[in-house]
């Protein structure tokens, strides 16, 4: 699946795979695989912005994928996000959307609202914000109809 596959039918929330199609280096060629792993990984879709300008430049739209976060303790320090734009020649696969009755929690509510966990159910996500402190919150439910949507366009397991 292209890139612009993915902006336009995956879901925020959807687990997504990324891949420049060539084989993984054994574990003993350290810094080749590390460079493997940067074009050949997953992370959920967080954003998806669409074209816009900032001064007398132009930035086509885009999709972000957090990977994944290190820290100690309960305590995050570094969250990786990757930011993909739609003419990367990377291969992309949903793996995995959003069930219905989920709870996708966005720091804010607007276009370049960003999602910052995603419940299993309202409880849990409110639950989750008395702990994590977004006051400018938006909860929004993942609706039968957009998971029926999936599976009528034939999108269950692109």
């Amino acid at each position: 699946m292209s890139a612009s596959l993915i902006y336009d039918l995956a879901p925020i929330g959807a687990i997504v795979t990324w891949s420049d199609g060539t084989p993984r280096p054994p574990e003993r060629h350290r810094r080749k695989l590390a460079a493997w792993e940067n074009r050949n990984s997953k992370g959920r879709l967080i954003r998806k912005q669409g074209k816009r300008g900032i001064g007398n430049a132009c930035l086509s739209p885009d999709f972000t994928l957090h990977e994944g976060d290190f820290g100690r303790n309960g305590v995050i320090t570094i969250r990786i996000h990757k930011t993909f734009s739609l003419d990367s020649s990377l291969t992309f696969k949903v793996i995995e959307r959003p069930q219905l009755g989920h709870i996708r929690v966005f720091d804010r509510a607007g276009d370049n609202a960003e999602l910052v966990h995603l419940a299993a159910s309202r409880q849990a996500a409110e639950d989750w914000l008395t702990q994590h402190g977004y006051p400018d919150a938006v909860l929004e439910e993942v609706t039968a109809d957009e998971v029926a949507a999936d599976h009528v366009e034939g999108r269950a397991a692109a």
